[in-house]
């Protein structure tokens, strides 16, 4: 086929793409079924794949999801709507609940308690109250900013429009769920595909009248924005909404003890087909607001709440081989390729089997008769194998032990931590000697939240690397654009704006920079806690000569694993020949610190011994959240000594020669107008 003719099928392809984007985000009105869908974006992915002179602003490779709508302002809201953490089994929630009390340095005998509330698979929405009357509703949008619905909000009856309570908040933003109950969406099922999509699509009419015909119902659950509100704790705050006029959901529970809500889980899941409603999980929420606060949150989620999602549709299919793929930090993944098959609306083709000791736990084989999962948004997986099914002349499935990709040997590294063997087996080629663990580097170099260079993906890289234009990152910003021109598909103007987008990225961020080098265990929020400790370049890039990696362990949130990590990149002098190179030819902006007049600003920290009811951690993110300073050792620009249950008498003795001020942990919590 000519490249007109490609060109031409894949326009046609990609206005296609969009009308059946339109009508299934923005009318809420899907023309075809996912199973369609999924096919015209894997066409579409396949010739983009096959020629690399396919772009369109419009490919699927490029826009996910939803495209908010024209028909509404946009709006801020006033506290962030985060998403949620995600738990599938009894032990998600058993870390779950150790990581919250390592956190707050509670023994295992402490007990939580839980307000477990089942998740309703509808549309979020944040309602503003203001002396008791309604102000304005908003979607979730992105979390930070959402679209102004407030006049289809107002048809819905569940809400309401002013609440003649005294002790309702001054200001408060009320949070929900829109949905259509079962019994409703089975006269306008002809219309939309779930009632997920009938209520979404309703919220969108353009027309509140329109909205108005619609039976939209509305369950409160939570509240983002306060102001006046004098409550203690979650469940009490749903006891609350019920008084105050709102509906709550009536299967809500307080719950302590995992085993316990594994039993109300189960429970709740096997009412599920029977509810008038549609859930997809249960949110189990700390029920104590004070242990809320200080728990705080992890990125966008908070540490004091998870999702436990119901297990979603199975289905049998066949394995028709297992490939290893090889990525970035050197780890290889078995994928098995299995028979298409739909799972709850998608297409799979492809079931990651983890590693090595899952093949052989399960013993499973090419030719296998399988039963595949997709759970939520979680990679499809192979739940088990029906023996009576196996081939005759069936073999058992060897893991290479040699990377398929360079040929070194493969080895399970020890964890110091678990004291075991890691299950993952890995290549032991260092950095950028695997082609493989090279060429996932460079894409995660050129990756959004690194580099994030325009038209600059991961099948250019693909198509550079087989072309030898690029081996190392630095290679990016030294490429021969006078070969690229004459490649087909390319020419003067796409030259030219490759070349603007790269020599665009020559100036970066610290913490963009870190985290794009790929460095095994940091992610970009610790790239974050790394840059702004060194504070530039030449200190980061000076570790490699100081070998200081210990005092990395003074940064809050950075452990043993990231610090072993770290100095098991500075030892490879391939990296350091990467570090010395782009550091010549970019402009890598020094950190800015904000500005802070906190409570202890210009103070220093040191803590020694057990403290009562608060750990380390906690103190630390105290003393920052308050502008002071926490340091590892004992030494003259020391100010305070925070002393708790045995602690280290070297560390007092010290203390007390360089008349540095010794307290206790009271004494420091009275600092911060805090009680333990």
């Amino acid at each position: 086929m000519k490249k007109k003719e490609i060109e031409l099928k894949y326009n046609k392809l990609i206005i296609l793409l969009k009308k059946y984007n339109k009508y299934y985000y923005e009318k809420s009105n899907p023309l075809v079924t996912d199973k369609e869908y999924d096919e015209l974006k894997k066409n579409i992915l396949s010739l983009e794949k096959k020629n690399i002179f396919l772009n369109s602003k419009d490919s699927p490779s490029k826009v996910v999801g939803f495209k908010p709508s024209k028909n509404f302002k946009k709006a801020l809201h006033r506290a962030p709507m985060l998403s949620l953490s995600n738990a599938f089994s009894e032990n998600d929630l058993l870390n779950f609940e150790k990581k919250i009390l390592n956190f707050l340095n509670k023994k295992n005998s402490f007990e939580l308690s839980y307000s477990a509330e089942p998740k309703i698979d509808g549309i979020s929405a944040s309602l503003t109250y203001k002396n008791g009357k309604l102000e304005k509703g908003l979607s979730r949008g992105d979390g930070k900013e959402g679209e102004d619905i407030t006049a289809n909000l107002l048809t819905i009856s569940d809400i309401p429009q002013e609440i003649p309570f005294n002790d309702f908040p001054e200001e408060i933003d009320i949070r929900g769920e829109i949905f259509i109950k079962n019994t409703d969406f089975e006269l306008l099922k002809d219309k939309f595909a779930n009632p997920r999509n009938a209520a979404s699509g309703s919220l969108r009419q353009k027309n509140p009248e329109d909205t108005k015909k619609i039976p939209l119902k509305f369950i409160a659950y939570t509240f983002g924005f306060e102001k006046g509100l004098n409550v203690d704790n979650q469940f009490e705050f749903l006891k609350k909404l019920d008084q105050w006029g709102f509906k709550t959901n009536p299967l809500n529970k307080l719950i302590s003890g995992i085993k316990n809500l594994i039993k109300n889980y189960e429970q709740i899941e096997k009412k599920r087909a029977n509810l008038d409603f549609d859930i997809d999980g249960i949110v189990y929420k700390i029920n104590d607001f004070v242990l809320q606060k200080r728990l705080g949150y992890v990125a966008n989620a908070p540490r004091w709440a998870v999702a436990h999602k119901f297990s979603s549709d199975k289905a049998i299919s066949e394995i028709l081989d297992i490939d290893i793929q090889i990525g970035r930090t050197g780890a290889l993944t078995p994928v098995a390729k299995i028979k298409p098959v739909n799972i709850g609306g998608v297409l799979v083709s492809n079931a990651t089997l983890h590693n090595e000791d899952e093949i052989k736990r399960k013993d499973i084989r090419v030719g296998d008769t399988v039963t595949v999962e997709r759970a939520g948004d979680v990679i499809p997986h192979i739940l088990s194998v029906d023996i009576s099914k196996r081939p005759k002349k069936s073999i058992k499935f060897l893991f290479p032990d040699k990377c398929p990709s360079c040929g070194s040997k493969t080895v399970k590294e020890f964890n110091s931590i678990t004291k075991k063997n890691d299950a993952v087996r890995r290549c032991s080629s260092e950095g950028y000697y695997c082609d493989k663990i090279s060429v996932e580097k460079l894409k995660h170099f050129v990756s959004k939240e690194a580099f994030n260079i325009d038209g600059f993906g991961k099948k250019i890289v693909e198509s550079f690397w087989e072309l030898n234009l690029i081996k190392f990152p630095q290679d990016i910003f030294n490429l021969d654009y006078d070969k690229i021109e004459k490649l087909e598909g390319w020419g003067t103007l796409s030259v030219e704006n490759l070349k603007y987008s790269i020599n665009d990225k020559k100036k970066i961020s610290l913490e963009k920079f870190i985290y794009s080098l790929g460095i095994r265990h940091i992610g970009l929020e610790n790239a974050k806690l790394i840059a702004r400790y060194f504070g530039s370049f030449l200190k980061f890039q000076e570790v490699s000569k100081t070998k200081k990696y210990k005092d990395l362990l003074n940064i809050d949130g950075i452990g043993e694993t990231q610090v072993s990590s770290i100095k098991n990149f500075f030892s490879n002098q391939l990296n350091i020949k990467v570090l010395d190179e782009l550091g010549k030819i970019l402009l890598i902006k020094n950190v800015v610190e904000r500005q802070k007049k906190g409570l202890l600003q210009n103070k220093s920290f040191l803590v020694t011994g057990k403290l009562n009811g608060i750990s380390r951690a906690e103190v630390k993110s105290l003393i920052e959240e308050n502008s002071g300073i926490t340091v590892s050792t004992v030494s003259k620009k020391l100010n305070f000594l925070i002393i708790g249950e045995k602690p280290t008498k070297r560390k007092v003795e010290s203390a007390k020669e360089l008349k540095i001020k010794i307290i206790s942990q009271d004494e420091f919590l009275k600092m911060l107008n805090k009680t333990s």
